[in-house]
């Protein structure tokens, strides 16, 4: 087949030799078959990867959602458990008329211990999310064992206190009666009144 008698005018394309015409029309099938795929395909497969990490994403929201309220019970449990507990600490906190008094059950108690002050300044209240902070510095003189009989004292004390900051040394230079000086900061806490404590409240009222 000589490819230079073949008149190549598409007009003139019913006169091909079959084999062009095979030809040209699979050209043209994969002409048109790249330009769906380019122009129409391409966009459905990146759709489809954006609807596949959706879904993944969808599942694992399902799954972690299907956790959560199978465990809700256990969950309304410990939230119970929580508030009883905050309630509870609540109760231990003094009231505003309460302290004065627990300063005097803070001295006592050193002094029941053995212990001798020589610093007892409370500190300005600090306000925390549902209650205040109420610092104590303090500095006391005394044995080793007088100082362990004052922390355990001050942790029986009915209402909340706390010790930070402790430091120990040997007392004077010499220190032949084996006096230790303490200083620390006893914290105890007041109860706020902010929407904690009052839903708190509310609800054990609401109980009642």
């Amino acid at each position: 087949m000589n490819l230079s008698e073949i008149n190549w005018d598409p007009n003139e394309a019913g006169t091909w030799p079959l084999p062009i015409k095979a030809a040209t029309i699979a050209l043209v099938c994969v002409l048109v078959f790249g330009a769906g795929v380019y122009y129409d395909t391409l966009d459905q497969m990146a759709a489809l990867d954006v609807a596949k990490s959706k879904e993944l994403e969808l599942k694992q929201s399902f799954e972690t959602k299907q956790k959560k309220s199978i465990n809700l019970h256990d969950y309304e449990e410990q939230l119970a458990q929580i508030e009883t507990q905050l309630d509870d600490m609540i109760r231990q906190m003094p009231t505003k008329e309460e302290v004065a008094s627990l300063l005097i059950d803070i001295s006592q108690t050193g002094l029941a211990s053995g212990l001798e002050f020589r610093l007892f300044k409370p500190g300005a209240p600090v306000r925390k999310d549902f209650y205040s902070e109420l610092p104590i510095s303090i500095e006391v003189i005394g044995k080793y064992e007088e100082l362990g009989l004052f922390i355990s004292g001050l942790a029986s004390l009915p209402r909340i206190v706390t010790v930070h900051d402790v430091n120990i040394i040997p007392e004077g230079k010499e220190n032949k009666d084996g006096k230790m000086k303490m200083t620390a900061t006893v914290k105890t806490y007041n109860e706020g009144g902010d929407e904690v404590t009052t839903a708190v409240t509310k609800k054990k009222r609401g109980q009642k």
